[in-house]
């Protein structure tokens, strides 16, 4: 193959599931892991040249892998490289958000303590504009350096170029903005205030996220701006969950009575309804099926109809016929 001249080090029918937190999913044709901006340009180059389907992987944990795989070169970010000067860090795609938590305490950051506990990359939290406790990336996104496949060429972001909105930014609208690194941006605080703020949030998953395999919140949540006309009228305790002006998604699954709903080896949580956890060896069809029901039993009592947070990836076609199945 053309590829594999060009990019020697590509690895071949990877199974995915090995690099997501759900654990499900099929092989990846071409897989080929990015230690640096560099590799990671030359990677997309090269994928761009021979009209290969492209996916760029950070931690797995935003995403469910089809089970028949995907028929092209997924490109793992693993540039690791950080640095911080002053009350900024400088962080490439590939850093865990985990080691910033840490590195923000050390330092004696404030603003970082909502990301306590959750799973993921730099890239891949500011692509998702990640967020929780009525915080987001683009609290703290001083600027992003992109490469623009189209252009090819990288490119500098502002803050406000990025278009951040919930759980959305213009580099998950259009593909060809990889990111590749940030600068963010921090205050001082006193440390054991960001110690016990962090605890709170550490003690807060560990009380209502479940610890089985999982892809995180399935769902969006809903803004009160979206909701139906009349809603409040005719559900008047949704008032008493109403948070950050977000409607919690695990609230409407949990008045539809599906916590706990199985289908094969996939279970809607009982823990966390947003959360459908892989149990028993799960499938991706398993998860579909699960999604569909919820997206249906949604808009059959609420009227609301649902957007999800996961990506999918494989063949798009994939996830139409499953809602036609039985």
């Amino acid at each position: 193959m053309r590829i594999q001249k060009r990019l020697p080090e590509v690895q071949k029918n990877i199974p995915l599931k090995n690099y997501t937190t759900f654990r499900i999913g099929g092989k990846a044709k071409y897989f080929f892991e990015a230690k640096n901006k560099e590799e990671a340009i030359k990677a997309l180059k090269i994928a761009k040249e021979l009209k290969l389907p492209f996916f760029v992987l950070g931690a797995g944990s935003n995403l469910l892998v089809l089970d028949k795989g995907f028929k092209g070169l997924v490109i793992r970010i693993q540039n690791t490289r950080y640095k911080i000067q002053d009350t900024k860090i400088y962080a490439e795609a590939g850093v865990s958000l985990g080691l910033l938590v840490g590195e923000t305490i050390k330092n004696d950051f404030t603003g970082f303590e909502w990301v306590a506990g959750i799973p993921g990359t730099v890239g891949g939290a500011i692509r998702g504009n990640a967020g929780a406790f009525g915080k987001s990336m683009n609290d703290i996104v001083e600027k992003v350096e992109v490469f623009d496949l189209e252009k090819e060429n990288t490119r500098i972001f502002k803050n406000r170029d990025c278009n951040f909105g919930y759980r959305d930014s213009v580099f998950k609208k259009n593909k060809n903005l990889i990111v590749l690194s940030t600068v963010l941006k921090f205050i001082k605080e006193d440390k054991e205030k960001i110690r016990n703020k962090i605890k709170e949030y550490l003690s807060y998953r560990k009380e209502r996220h479940p610890t089985e395999s999982s892809a995180g919140s399935i769902f969006k949540n809903v803004p009160v701006k979206n909701l139906p006309l009349n809603f409040f009228k005719k559900f008047p305790e949704a008032k008493n969950v109403i948070k950050e002006n977000v409607l919690p998604v695990a609230f409407l699954i949990n008045q539809c009575g599906l916590k706990g709903k199985r289908i094969g080896g996939a279970m809607i949580s009982e823990k966390h309804p947003n959360f459908i956890v892989n149990y028993q060896n799960a499938k991706a069809k398993d998860v579909i099926r699960l999604v569909n029901l919820i997206k249906k039993e949604i808009k059959k009592n609420f009227g609301i109809n649902l957007g999800e947070e996961i990506q999918y990836l494989g063949f798009p076609q994939l996830t139409k016929n499953l809602k036609m199945k039985k």
